[in-house]
């Protein structure tokens, strides 16, 4: 059978995505921009995602913008807002586990001269709001804290940080990314200071290649992208039509039945866990339980290199992840730094398996990834040895 636990790299997408999709490419297939009927028919579904998201953060509709995913969401956000207020400062400050999107963005303004603090985290992989009060300055423009790790599904205290920036400095803009956490939590912007947040279409059984990034109408940010004025000429661009109706039909799904899914995505976890870790050494990275997201599993497997065990799972139609999908096959980038910040050990580094479900892994799923791994580990432990 095939298994897919590797959720969070991308999702499978609902069948009423890829039916809205197909109605808009080819059907509905019209300009937005253009003033006749097929123009306005493309931007009717424009004004529908943007009304079907900020109705699920509570925002306005005019601070919804569209992108081609997580990563120009994220670069949009540090970028334009960095550029956009430099004149009040140049302190920005991001955490140690960040995904690439956000790390790289940060070494790249740093490199245009302005001075960046990574917050250190706990072996779970949480900040602390200590360090984060440390350090914030006056001259602190922007803060960036993921919702959702990616690789340990540990949570960040995002509400806490927000009031926590605002009481100390109101004028520090805070952006969140929220690629893993949408759909799995009710996040609202306005309730929780956060001035910015970046979102994916493809980890929410939506389109790869399309995202949104919800801008608070007070930020003061300026485009990266220009051309021909779209989106109020925040992001130029002719609108992907057909991937933004699917992302707001996903996201529609996620929140349709969002309690009951996250408690059984919970229970699919506990049920892995607890069978995962029957196996001799075997650790479980960051926290369990619902003090962490409810579809990521970070597993070590001591003695068996990841790679080894992730292509013997491969073989049994079982599919997982050695660390971030976007730099788990580049050796020495991001997918270990977030391992190495949770102080984790060396062989146990290059030991783990990352394993995400989604609403759609079954029960069965599970036990049959099981039973591949009791079989697998001790015959691979015992190759390894030799």
């Amino acid at each position: 059978m095939e298994c897919y636990l590797d959720n969070s790299a991308t999702t499978k997408c609902f069948d009423s995505v890829a039916a809205i999709m197909t109605q808009v490419m080819c059907q509905d297939y019209g300009n937005p921009s253009s003033m006749h009927m097929k123009g306005v028919q493309a931007e009717q579904y424009l004004r529908y995602a943007k009304d079907v998201i900020a109705r699920i953060l509570k925002v306005n509709e005019k601070e919804i913008f569209f992108t081609s995913g997580g990563t120009e969401s994220d670069n949009l956000a540090l970028i334009g807002s960095a550029y956009a207020n430099c004149r009040a400062g140049r302190h920005l400050i991001t955490t140690s586990i960040e995904h690439p999107a956000i790390l790289q963005t940060m070494q790249y303004l740093e490199g245009q001269g302005f001075e960046v603090t990574y917050l250190p985290v706990d072996c779970y992989g949480r900040i602390r709001l200590e360090d984060l009060e440390y350090a914030m300055r006056q001259d602190t423009i922007l803060v960036s804290i993921m919702h959702t790790n990616n690789e340990l599904g540990s949570l960040q205290p995002v509400a806490e940080a927000g009031r926590l920036i605002k009481q100390m400095n109101p004028g520090t803009l805070f952006h969140v990314d929220a690629v893993q956490g949408f759909g799995k939590y009710r996040i609202l912007p306005k309730k929780m200071g956060i001035d910015m947040l970046s979102v994916s279409g493809h980890k929410i059984h939506g389109p790869k290649g399309v995202g949104f990034l919800y801008i608070n109408e007070a930020v003061k940010i300026q485009p990266i992208i220009f051309g021909g004025g779209q989106q109020r000429g925040m992001r130029s661009g002719t609108e992907n039509v057909p991937a933004i109706a699917g992302l707001a039909k996903a996201a529609e799904e996620m929140y349709g039945n969002l309690d009951e899914d996250v408690n059984r995505l919970y229970a699919l976890k506990q049920m892995f866990i607890d069978g995962v870790t029957q196996l001799d050494g075997v650790q479980i990275n960051g926290l369990t339980g619902r003090e962490s997201a409810p579809h990521v599993i970070s597993v070590s497997f001591r003695g068996i290199r990841s790679e080894v065990l992730l292509h013997a799972l491969e073989e049994r139609g079982i599919y997982v992840s050695s660390g971030s999908a976007c730099s788990s096959n580049k050796p020495g980038t991001a997918a270990s730094a977030t391992l190495r910040a949770i102080g984790l050990d060396k062989e146990l580094m290059g030991s783990t398996l990352r394993f995400s479900l989604s609403v759609f892994t079954t029960e069965e799923e599970i036990r049959y990834a099981l039973n591949a791994l009791y079989e697998m580990v001790p015959m691979l432990r015992r190759f390894t040895r030799r």
